[in-house]
């Protein structure tokens, strides 16, 4: 019912983006941790292996172990999908053989790809191909069309009605968590929500106390300064 992309750049950035024709699909089923990587659990989603996945993930632990260890915890495991991808090393994905068709999972150079119950191979075909394609953009705006044209090449086979995308970078909390839990158009609203937070939600991030600055910038003539050169850099991009 839902299929997603994990990735990750050469700086530590970790980005993640779902699409679904279910409820809310950003609430339970993506995971990311600084510095260990990123889960995603779909089709019949146990909640439960994102938190561990992660853990697993941070211990050292190879992801191919990791999964295994997972998948012995979780009796309903051939209803699941789940994949992982860790700041280093490959990505490992389980698709369950109970998992409704189309079905599977494909991985690359710092990504990978998981669907169930999609329209065909060739939504996880063309999602991996724009991602790609893309290289040198921003990672979101890498996410995000990436997912369109997994869309347009059929998306899930019953409809869409949410998505969501995450980036995590350099701190303990996130750079970006965007959530469209109920719309006729979830892609479409996810880079309207993006685009707005270009405006003063993303500048204003990097004011805020972090673990190299825990202060930040307290000033607003400073806190404006620091937003309008975001802006310039953009412009010059």
């Amino acid at each position: 019912m839902t299929w997603s992309l994990l990735a990750r750049e050469s700086n530590g950035t970790l980005g993640v983006a779902i699409a679904s024709r279910f409820f809310a699909v950003g609430s339970l089923c993506v995971h990311t941790q600084r510095g260990v990587g990123a889960v995603s659990t779909q089709a019949l989603m146990n909640p439960l292996l994102g938190p561990l996945g992660i853990k697993l993930m941070q211990s050292g632990m190879a992801t191919q172990q990791v999964m295994q260890d997972l998948l012995k915890t979780d009796a309903g495991s051939d209803q699941r999908q789940v994949h992982l991808l860790p700041l280093h090393g490959e990505a490992v994905a389980h698709t369950g053989k109970a998992c409704i068709d189309w079905c599977g999972h494909v991985s690359g150079q710092d990504f990978s790809i998981a669907g169930n119950m999609l329209a065909g191979p060739q939504v996880l075909a063309e999602t991996a191909r724009v991602f790609q394609a893309t290289l040198g953009m921003p990672l979101a705006e890498r996410l995000i069309l990436a997912m369109q044209a997994g869309e347009d090449a059929g998306g899930d086979k019953r409809g869409k009605q949410s998505a969501a995308l995450r980036i995590h970078a350099d701190e303990d909390y996130l750079q970006l968590d965007l959530r469209v839990d109920d719309h006729e158009d979830p892609l479409f609203e996810l880079k309207r929500l993006y685009d707005k937070s270009l405006e003063r939600f993303q500048p204003f991030l990097s004011c805020l106390p972090g673990r190299h600055n825990p202060v930040g910038l307290t000033d607003r003539a400073l806190i404006d300064a620091q937003i309008e050169r975001f802006h310039q850099a953009r412009l010059k991009a």
